[in-house]
């Protein structure tokens, strides 16, 4: 799909946004009630959390092991409703305590990498309107999360998290379909604003329609990619996605199936094509999961599959070494086991999960490793505790590599 084509359709979808808007603000005092100014200050609510986390990394090839403690504190508000308009902002403040660590922007390059720079930056700043109806619009900094985050989300795991200055629509008019759309001009990425990294500018451009069905929710998107400051990332990537769950004799299965083919783009140089598929399967009975999948991100000559905007973090292990994907692509097969145990005196909640995750190159031979996860997490009262090992064990790909980290979060 080209350029044109594209700009084609997010012009339909702000001609049709303009043309209901304009509808719906002449049968506005049939169809509902307009707060007050007054009340919308009234409704205004504070936001502040709370987060301070120990990060170690020890990493063949590196003399110095990482000793990374940090902490985040976000704060700020949100407003009620006035014209079915709301306004949102807040602010990350993020410092080190103990900073024996490779932020990238602390020249401390004989450390492992730990990516969680000082800063103190505007995280979001957004306006959200509900006018027209079944539709909501969001304008400005935000945070974005489509289905499992796997192509667009906010890396919320780590300190500075991942945030998209853009317009998203969702509206949900046609039934039982729900279409999200967004319109994207730049990326705030984890790195912090005093990276070269830190920010990706450009007109990228995200569909999501879903519609549940008798075997799940069938998902279909394109997600087009166009960053000046990396052209290398910028791909157009189509696919479907279905998830779902069954009752099973005492249990539950839970799956997802997803499938999708990924080319150059934008102010990419290169010529590429490349495919993705995943299969993933869990069963829940009496406090167990027990589950496993495979994952491939196809190779190609020139670049394997890749998904800049996503998650990455919680995919393909928690070591982060598959962060871009070689060349050559990889083939995850894992397995996974947990148990949650409730409520144990004062913990809340408390549960654990562990992963093994068996990595090859998806052409070629090449073996690239294998990696153990664990988490083991509870909460007390407002608080909730994490603590979470991850181990790679490489053969043909990065080096053995073990991460630890505890982490306490608060809300306020």
């Amino acid at each position: 799909m080209t350029t044109r084509r594209i700009n084609c359709l997010i012009t339909t979808l702000l001609v049709s946004t303009l043309t209901t808007h304009a509808y719906a603000q002449e049968n506005q005092a049939e169809t509902s009630q307009t707060n007050t100014f007054a009340q919308a200050l009234e409704a205004t609510k504070a936001n502040l959390d709370f987060r301070v986390r120990y990060e170690g990394v020890d990493q063949d090839g590196i003399d110095n092991s990482a000793n990374a403690l940090t902490y985040r504190i976000r704060a700020g508000l949100e407003t009620g409703e006035y014209k079915n308009t709301s306004f949102l902002i807040d602010f990350d403040h993020i410092q080190d305590v103990v900073d024996d660590f490779n932020s990238t922007t602390n020249g401390k390059s004989g450390y492992p990498v730990v990516v969680d720079p000082n800063t103190t930056e505007l995280n979001r700043i957004q306006l959200t309107n509900t006018s027209l109806p079944d539709t909501k619009i969001v304008l400005g900094r935000q945070r974005i999360i489509m289905d499992d985050s796997r192509f667009i989300g906010n890396v919320g795991w780590r300190q500075n998290e991942q945030t998209f200055d853009a317009l998203r629509v969702t509206n949900s008019s046609l039934g039982k379909l729900k279409i999200d759309a967004a319109y994207i001009t730049g990326v705030n990425r984890i790195f912090g604003e005093e990276s070269a990294a830190g920010k990706w500018t450009g007109d990228s451009y995200a569909f999501n329609l879903s519609h549940p069905s008798p075997i799940g929710q069938l998902t279909g998107f394109a997600y087009f990619i166009d960053a000046d400051e990396a052209a290398v990332a910028s791909s157009q990537t189509i696919g479907a996605r279905l998830a779902g769950s069954k009752e099973l004799g005492k249990g539950k299965v839970n799956y997802a199936l997803s499938y999708a083919q990924q080319e150059d783009y934008g102010s990419s140089n290169l010529d590429y094509s490349a495919d993705y598929y995943l299969v993933d399967a869990a069963y829940a009975v009496n406090g167990f999961v027990f589950g496993g999948g495979y994952e491939v991100l196809g190779g190609d000559d020139q670049r394997a599959f890749n998904t800049p905007f996503a998650t990455l973090h919680k995919f393909q292990g928690w070591s982060d070494k598959f962060l871009v994907t070689p060349t050559n692509g990889i083939e995850d097969l894992y397995a996974k086991v947990g148990y949650k145990f409730g409520d144990l005196a004062i913990f809340k909640g408390v549960n654990i999960l562990g992963f093994y995750h068996d990595y090859s190159a998806d052409t070629g031979a090449a073996d690239y490793g294998s990696e153990f996860n664990i988490v083991a997490s509870a909460s007390v009262n407002k608080s909730k505790f994490t603590l979470k090992y991850s181990n790679y064990s490489a053969d043909d790909f990065a080096t053995d590599t073990s991460k630890l980290w505890v982490s306490i979060d608060f809300a306020f």
